[in-house]
């Protein structure tokens, strides 16, 4: 007797509609790089090393390879980033990646495990230029009114009326307890753990829904892999964009400064053991790379499956993706 008859757990969670209208959309995101001569790449999922932020857990496993007798401990990618810069180092040129990256811990209305990510350098862009190519790619895809572009600065001074770069901690806790969140702000040492408090339940949600709006010059404490700004070096050459209340692409113009990088890597390090979480093996390939060479270039991530439920118009990932991992 089959038990299982009525299990409808073996369906897609997305429409078949709704994957045609996902495979237009990939097939269109090829088309784009192919007219401008940018060149794809597929790099592995497994890496030797884990990403060190503190703000990321990757899924992890252990290779048993037949040649020896260790067992390798190897990670399923965040992003494809380090592996695409190695490539960068060695003379690809422009290049960009349509795959899955993997983050854990992750799930929800715009979260699942494991991804659809796009991501692309480009080499002698900067963050600007970049904007504009995001901007140009969108508008291939679907109607796409012209993006806004505004400061980090700028919103939280329209938005909240506070600089976030001159603010000091104890000003910060204020505002946060005037909203609210003084349960939150009572332990806190971080700074940035109140900014991104902020930005994302009161900021994020004041942007309008109907057009695109790029966010850029993030404070140098969240550069990430961002070079800081020649002319302003409290803020990084980093933007996020966001459209129809999805946090859709983060860029930068790329840090390409080995030492800068290891020292940013020790601090991600630092703030996990103040956090409790265990420190992360630092990708050493990548710090080699960036000691041959990255050009000078720009690049982003943009999340494939979130660009699709703006371009079909729907509510949950799970309506765009065949599978979400809670079905895999």
């Amino acid at each position: 007797m089959n038990h299982s008859s009525h299990d409808q757990s073996w369906q897609p969670t997305a429409s078949i509609e709704n994957l045609r209208h996902r495979a237009r959309i990939l097939a269109q995101i090829r088309e784009f790089f192919a007219e401008r001569q940018v060149m794809e790449v597929d790099t592995p999922c497994l890496a030797s090393a884990p990403v060190t932020d503190p703000h990321l857990a990757n899924f992890s496993t252990k290779w048993l390879s037949p040649d020896s007798s260790q067992v390798q401990t190897l990670y399923l990618q965040t992003s494809p980033e380090y592996a695409m810069k190695r490539l960068l180092c060695s003379g690809s040129g422009s290049i960009y990646q349509l795959g899955k990256a993997f983050r854990n811990e992750e799930s929800g209305r715009y979260h699942n495990a494991e991804f659809t990510m796009l991501e692309w350098y480009r080499v002698d862009f900067d963050h600007w230029q970049l904007m504009d190519e995001i901007e140009q790619l969108l508008a291939h895809i679907m109607p796409c009114p012209k993006a806004i572009r505004i400061s980090y600065q700028e919103a939280f001074i329209k938005h909240l009326g506070i600089d976030p770069l001159t603010t000091s901690m104890e000003q910060l806790k204020h505002k946060c307890d005037e909203l609210g969140y003084d349960n939150i702000t009572r332990d806190e040492t971080q700074s940035d753990t109140l900014l991104q408090l902020l930005f994302s339940h009161h900021i994020e949600p004041a942007f309008d829904t109907t057009t695109p709006c790029f966010v850029y010059h993030f404070p140098a404490s969240q550069a990430a892999l961002a070079r800081l700004n020649p002319e302003d070096e409290r803020v990084a050459e980093r933007f996020e964009l966001y459209w129809g209340g999805i946090e859709l692409a983060n860029g930068f113009h790329e840090l390409s400064d080995p030492i800068e990088q290891a020292q940013r890597f020790a601090q991600d390090n630092l703030l996990r053991s103040q956090s409790g979480i265990p420190e992360a093996q630092i990708d050493k390939r990548f710090l080699q790379a960036l000691h041959a060479g990255l050009p000078d270039c720009a690049g982003v991530a943009l999340g494939v499956d979130r660009l699709i439920m703006l371009a079909t118009n729907s509510s949950h990932i799970e309506q765009v993706i065949p599978f979400t991992t809670h079905k895999a």
